[in-house]
């Protein structure tokens, strides 16, 4: 094989697996937790990140003139203030609830532009003839 063939090649090669590899890195989605964040807080300063853990019971304060959010995020060992404006909660978020929030640290508070929530892993399909009331009991189970 021609040298310049085989240059092409390896060209194309690495071209192909840098788009592969490198667009993989960029779209997987990571979060941290309270404990990681305060293990290495300066490098998490003024840069987006998530931020996941549980909503800690009784921390969860919403206003919804204001649309004003705020709850802490817990992992068992850390706690991290939340402060979230400007959206309506998703149905499925509440406290002792797994959250992932988007945002940035500003001032020793986590100031969130995206809520994302697990939902139920359960699913359960009504049943023929069962009454609005029944789906609705069903659903909040399911919650």
């Amino acid at each position: 094989m021609k040298p310049k063939y085989l240059l092409g090649l390896l060209v194309v090669g690495a071209a192909l697996a840098y788009l592969i590899f490198g667009g993989l890195g960029q779209n997987l989605v990571y979060f941290i937790t309270p404990s990681e964040y305060f293990q290495q807080a300066e490098r998490y300063q003024n840069r987006p990140v998530r931020l996941g853990g549980l909503v800690k019971a009784g921390s969860l304060d919403y206003n919804p003139k204001t649309l004003e959010l705020r709850f802490v995020v817990t992992d068992g060992v850390k706690e991290i203030p939340v402060r979230s404006s400007g959206a309506t909660p998703p149905a499925l978020f509440g406290e002792n609830r797994g959250v992932v929030v988007e945002g940035r640290f500003q001032d020793g508070v986590f100031v969130s532009q995206n809520l994302l929530v697990k939902h139920s892993e359960s699913y359960q399909a009504p049943k023929e003839g069962w009454t609005p009331e029944q789906v609705r009991k069903l659903i909040e189970e399911a919650e």
